[in-house]
């Protein structure tokens, strides 16, 4: 990303003008030279830039970053992971449609899915991960235009089989969205086990410091849209001069038509400091994805051998039931976020996380700090006992994310929290 500088001593131009980390360009518009000019990228705005509630040049590189992470044709930046699984969709459904997700998603995403997107009358079908291909062929209609599901399930733990989607998926024409917000392209990356289209909230590992929220949407480039369910990337759009996306953009179809469509109409996009912030997240993420399996697997086992706790869902462990998927998608690795039931439920959970010093209990997660939350009365709250079993979900979960901090103190801190059981 190259800046113009000037110096101060006359007649010295430095030779090496690129920034050594990304510039913040803190400015909602840009200057154009004529009138013609500005009507140019009206027509075409990937001929430059047109106003930051939809594009900003510190943004962008980011977005470049993370496409170029994924494997992607193209990204484009939202305020928040939620922003992204909800244009990620909106982007292909209308009044109407439905869309097929598995059930062991995130509380906020069944909320989005189950209660908002019926609101604007679009269906959710939750069927099983785990179910055969067979049973999960029966839950698609006529209408089903998408299928969604996470890599790795929030605060289940689950691996979601990406190629076995994949192919049913393709089958009914449709392309395969994934959440991969825990893995991060380092320790997974869906689109080559045949994913369509990438999410991430941001705001978790790729960000690392609890300092912003965000998210982002990657497409592969790889989905037909001409099949013939698709109508409105191969029909002339009379919200945008009647520009056919398909037909201007070719397999960049579905990100510019997300970004010249949605992002303005919705303007959910991230401000130049907080991509500024999420770059330098970005910067550290490999290293930090290393230090985070390790200390996370080392707990899982101390977990697991600990006579107060009823079971462990942490793919790296040998036992767990989604071992064999991890060794196929994760095999680096399965993230620093681990759930756990401990046995007497509900109070004997709130009794260990309301003892522990070093882990903070708080909404959040896959940060630099080891922190806590008790799922059942925070982000799944809202959800319903069978949308909870459903979920992954009993009283005495408790999600676990396992920090950066010295191996030893977190494990000194989790046994603080057992003996006040």
């Amino acid at each position: 990303m190259k800046i113009e500088t000037k110096c101060l001593h006359a007649g010295y131009t430095p030779k090496n003008t690129e920034p050594r980390v990304v510039p913040i360009v803190q400015s909602t518009t840009y200057v154009y030279d004529s009138t013609d000019d500005v009507a140019a990228v009206f027509d075409d705005p990937t001929k430059s830039l047109i106003y930051s509630r939809f594009e900003n040049p510190t943004v962008m590189a980011v977005e470049e970053k993370i496409n170029a992470l994924e494997g992607g044709i193209g990204a484009m930046c939202t305020s928040s992971g939620q922003a992204a699984s909800l244009l990620s969709l909106l982007n292909i459904l209308q009044a109407g449609d439905s869309f097929i997700s598995t059930a062991t998603i995130y509380g906020g995403t069944i909320n989005l899915f189950a209660f908002t997107l019926k609101k604007l009358g679009i269906e959710c079908i939750f069927v099983d991960a785990d179910a055969s291909e067979e049973e999960i062929q029966k839950a698609f209609k006529p209408n089903t235009k998408a299928v969604f599901g996470e890599t790795l399930a929030n605060p289940a733990l689950s691996i979601f089989d990406i190629e076995k989607f994949a192919k049913i998926a393709h089958k009914n024409g449709v392309p395969l969205i994934v959440d991969n917000t825990f893995p991060t392209p380092v320790l997974c990356r869906p689109f080559e086990f045949g994913a369509d289209i990438v999410v991430h909230s941001t705001t978790k590992y790729m960000d690392g410091h609890a300092v912003q929220g965000g998210g982002v949407i990657v497409d592969s480039g790889n989905f037909d849209w001409t099949n013939g369910k698709f109508p409105e990337f191969t029909e002339p759009d009379e919200s945008y001069h009647g520009t056919i996306y398909t037909k201007a953009y070719g397999k960049a179809a579905y990100i510019v038509k997300a970004r010249m469509q949605l992002m303005r109409d919705f303007g959910c996009y991230p401000a130049a400091q907080s991509a500024f912030y999420l770059n330098l997240g970005l910067e550290t993420l490999p290293i930090r994805m290393k230090q985070y399996c390790e200390n996370a697997l080392t707990v899982a086992k101390f977990l697991e051998a600990n006579d107060k706790v009823e079971s462990v869902n942490y793919p790296g462990l040998e036992s767990d039931k989604y071992h064999e998927l991890a060794k196929k998608y994760l095999p680096d690795g399965t993230s620093g976020v681990i759930s756990f039931v401990i046995k007497g439920g509900r109070s004997a959970a709130v009794k260990f996380m309301d003892a522990l010093k070093l882990a903070s209990n708080e909404v959040h997660v896959a940060d630099i700090r080891t922190c806590v939350l008790h799922p059942a009365s925070a982000t799944h709250r809202q959800l319903t006992d069978e949308q909870l079993v459903a979920a992954g979900i009993n009283g005495g979960l408790v999600r676990l994310s396992v920090g950066l901090e010295n191996i030893d103190d977190i494990l000194d801190d989790l046994k603080t929290g057992f003996a006040a059981i």
